[in-house]
């Protein structure tokens, strides 16, 4: 019996090549599973009410994150509007805990996440509490001021309230090589903070003056989430310095120093929950098996989103205005 089938596969094997050559045949092999919605899985707690776990994990960006340095998934700006929309229309969530652990990214994604977060608690009501774990500062510290609550770890690192815009100067490399660079220009501020010149003082004044603008517009989302803070006492705070979750808490910048499960448990308290599961948002292939499980909207491998997507994220694109703290 195996002789014969084994013959047959033989004969056959020739005659599937000449038809996948002569054009006759397709053969589509998806090379990646497509990317499916989101799943919900308890993974603390029991009780009809549910206080969902949300993260902001790496640099904040709109660029989607990649798997493997090749295949594309969904970014975290993506993925954060779509885990908020699914728990909107969840009339079991009693609350949302974001877990925050991030430098910051870019401006408008940093202020992207702001927005959402408020637009769910007004289309809501539900409360929403922040919980700063190792490092939350500049754009991840902006994004927690839509909370009802900032819970610091008690070894976060905060703060860093500020902007910045960096430039990398390669004048002095081409010309030790030998290389040269020309630029036909409409206008004399068309190239500015170009890297193969220096900058004109007229740059400089120029960027400043929008650095500033980002930089009060930071203050003003500051004074709205933290009200016993006057804006001349954010003012003196907002010098991009960072803070340990100790300092954040005598300046008023976080409300308690607390771990998460101490978060967790405040807000059951706060909304009197006897009971209450927890519960994480994930896609198939991911690992959530407790409260610290990181959401990483895929099974991929995890990369130091400091070492490479920071540098991605200063040097790509050219300049970009960044609520990032970058040592």
């Amino acid at each position: 019996m195996k002789t014969s089938l084994i013959r047959w596969l033989g004969l056959l094997a020739p005659v599937v090549l000449l038809l996948i050559l002569g054009g006759c045949a397709f053969v589509n092999v998806p090379l990646i599973s497509p990317i499916r919605g989101l799943e919900e899985k308890i993974v603390e707690g029991e009780g009809d009410a549910k206080i969902l776990l949300l993260d902001v994990t790496g640099i904040i960006s709109e660029e989607k994150r990649r798997v493997s340095g090749i295949f594309e998934n969904v970014s975290m700006i993506d993925e954060f509007r779509e885990a908020l929309k699914k728990a909107e229309s969840d009339k079991k969530i009693a609350a949302l805990v974001i877990r925050i652990n991030s430098p910051g990214g870019t401006v408008t994604a940093s202020d992207i996440l702001h927005h959402e977060i408020l637009r769910y608690k007004k289309k809501t009501g539900k409360r929403v509490v922040a919980c700063l774990m190792d490092v939350a500062a500049s754009g991840g510290y902006y994004v927690a001021m839509a909370a009802d609550e900032v819970v610091a770890h008690p070894t976060t690192i905060t703060g860093s309230i500020g902007v910045i815009a960096v430039k990398f100067s390669v004048q002095e490399l081409f010309n030790k090589i030998g290389v040269g660079q020309e630029t036909i220009k409409s206008g004399d501020m068309k190239d500015i903070l170009s890297p193969f010149r220096p900058s004109t003082p007229e740059e400089k004044k120029l960027l400043q003056d929008i650095i500033d603008q980002l930089h009060g517009r930071f203050v003003e989302v500051v004074a709205a989430g933290r009200k016993d803070l006057a804006r001349p006492a954010i003012l003196r705070l907002a010098d991009g310095r960072i803070y340990t979750a100790q300092q954040a808490l005598d300046y008023k910048l976080v409300d308690r120093v607390g771990y998460l499960d101490e978060a967790i448990e405040g807000v059951k308290s706060s909304l009197q929950l006897g009971k209450a599961s927890v519960v994480v948002y994930y896609r198939q292939g991911s690992y959530k098996g407790t409260i610290y499980s990181s959401l990483n909207g895929g099974g991929g491998p995890v990369f130091n989103l400091i070492s490479i997507e920071g540098e991605n994220i200063l040097s790509s694109q050219g300049v970009r205005f960044l609520y990032l703290w970058a040592p």
